[in-house]
């Protein structure tokens, strides 16, 4: 029987306006088969549009997994964040609450966080191991990290039975 969708990456990156120029390098370091998440929200419409096209272009040459956020559909997305689409569906998870709510909504994976420390959300609560091993215990979809990531710290999460993990300054050091 066929998949609806690819298979669900292990290694994500989540396009920041922060990464700026190093965009590029991070897509360069994604092991084949990675997932990448667009987001650039604040772009006007053709901005992100023609930004989504030359990420899609790297993907495709590169064999990533590109996942939209954000309501408008793009022209060569494997899948949404955050909401339904066609192909793969992840989606963001920050409790339980979320998460039994994401899986009901058909979620196919979801990004927990977030578990360490992030330049993205400075001063927002932290889950980090316990709390998150508690969050994402018995949950019937792949659970992918998120937050102040990087291979050291998914090792660390391992035992807790992560599907993978995501990370912005993770993929940039």
């Amino acid at each position: 029987m066929p998949t609806r969708h690819p298979p669900i990456p292990r290694l994500w990156l989540m396009t920041d306006p922060r990464l700026g120029d190093g965009l590029w390098g991070a897509l360069a370091r994604l092991p084949r088969g990675s997932g990448v998440i667009f987001r650039h929200y604040q772009l006007p419409p053709a901005e992100r549009r023609a930004l989504f096209a030359r990420i899609a272009k790297v993907a495709r040459r590169r064999g990533l997994v590109l996942l939209r956020a954000g309501a408008e559909p793009m022209r060569g997305e494997r899948g949404t964040h955050g909401r339904h689409g066609r192909g793969l569906t992840t989606w963001p998870v920050h409790s339980r609450r979320e998460a039994i709510a994401a899986m009901r909504a058909g979620a196919d994976a979801l990004l927990v966080s977030p578990v360490f420390p992030t330049r993205s959300h400075p001063g927002a609560p932290l889950l980090g191991p316990v709390r998150f091993g508690l969050l994402v215990r018995g949950l019937s979809v792949p659970v992918i990290a998120l937050g102040g990531m990087d291979t050291h710290k998914a090792r660390r999460l391992k035992p807790l039975g992560i599907h993978g993990w995501a990370a912005i300054d993770g993929w940039t050091r």
